[in-house]
């Protein structure tokens, strides 16, 4: 069965993005292999904010093969962006509603891991309906002291079982959980 991913960056202080959207804080080292992390999935989720975000995003011309790799691994994998509103883009798939069971069902198909990406409602609403299997957090040395959190809203306690730890040569720590259910 595929399994749904939470993979993201986070502060030392819990923070997503910095107070004005900012996450120029994000490190991204060749030792933490993240194109080993895409090779991994076939399908990338994300809020319509996020989408339009980085959904297009293209590196500067300027940009190391390493970076311009990585995006064009990105932009091969199918999305899913979910919105209250419908709307029309051929490159992504819209859901509006019915997210439970439109994710079970897509967890039960053929393929690899699915990767969230964000933004903090949508993920919010995966942890309410205990959709999220995997939780690989990026916690980077920064501390910002205001943003926007990377849990929010939350009903209940999440507990999770620590599965791996990574510390890479920037100082950043991974730390890869699975939900204990």
């Amino acid at each position: 069965m595929r399994k749904v991913i939470l993979d993201l960056a986070v502060t030392l202080d819990g923070y997503i993005e910095g107070p004005t959207g900012e996450t120029d804080w994000c490190i991204l080292d060749d030792d933490m292999d993240f194109p080993r992390f895409l090779a991994g999935i076939d399908t990338i989720l994300c809020g319509r904010v996020s989408y339009e975000m980085w959904g297009n995003f293209e590196p500067e011309p300027s940009a190391n093969e390493t970076e311009k790799a990585i995006w064009s691994a990105v932009h091969a994998k199918a999305k899913i962006v979910f919105s209250s509103r419908e709307q029309q883009d051929s490159r992504v798939t819209y859901i509006t509603s019915g997210i439970p069971e439109k994710i079970a069902g897509m967890k039960q198909q053929e393929g690899k891991d699915i990767w969230l990406y964000g933004g903090s409602k949508l993920i919010t609403t995966f942890i309410q309906h205990g959709l999220i299997d995997i939780y690989r957090i990026s916690v980077h040395p920064t501390v910002l002291g205001a943003g926007k959190p990377l849990f929010q809203d939350l009903k209940e306690r999440i507990n999770l079982n620590l599965i791996e730890a990574n510390r890479f040569r920037s100082g950043v720590v991974q730390l890869i959980y699975e939900h204990k259910g």
